[in-house]
């Protein structure tokens, strides 16, 4: 339902499902250092996979997500996965593979953002300098 929250930051013990979202609106947000509102990261729509990362390595939840209207997903848990993979080793792999691709275009998403921080953090310290220079 809308304004729920099935993924919550931090959370040690929910770890061992994710999601396909198949109709909906869905708001990531994180919990960003010395704040204590969450930012919105993004808003994902019908075609979205969440909490992926979870499911494979059980770590506690990076982010939360919270139905921004009603969503219909699919729900695949830990336990389904394994039977994916028992019955049908080769859906399984290719799934993995999947996975594995989704998280290399997110990892170098990422690095792309950082490294358009760094500079933006760089020129913002220049002009400081400049404005502000060093007795």
């Amino acid at each position: 339902r809308e304004g729920a929250v099935f993924i919550r930051e931090g959370d040690t013990e929910h770890t061992g499902y994710m999601v396909l979202v198949l109709d909906g609106e869905v708001t990531v947000e994180n919990i960003v250092v010395s704040r204590s509102e969450p930012v919105t990261v993004t808003v994902l729509g019908e075609g979205a996979v969440l909490g992926e990362m979870g499911l494979l390595d059980g770590s506690p939840r990076s982010v939360s997500c919270k139905a921004t209207s009603d969503v219909l997903c699919a729900v695949l848990t830990r336990a389904e996965l394994q039977r994916l993979f028992d019955q049908h080793p080769q859906v399984g792999i290719k799934f993995m593979t999947a996975l594995c691709i989704r998280s290399s275009d997110r990892l170098r998403d990422l690095t792309g953002k950082l490294r358009r921080y760094v500079r933006l953090t760089q020129t913002l310290q220049e002009e400081i300098d400049r404005l502000l220079p060093h007795r």
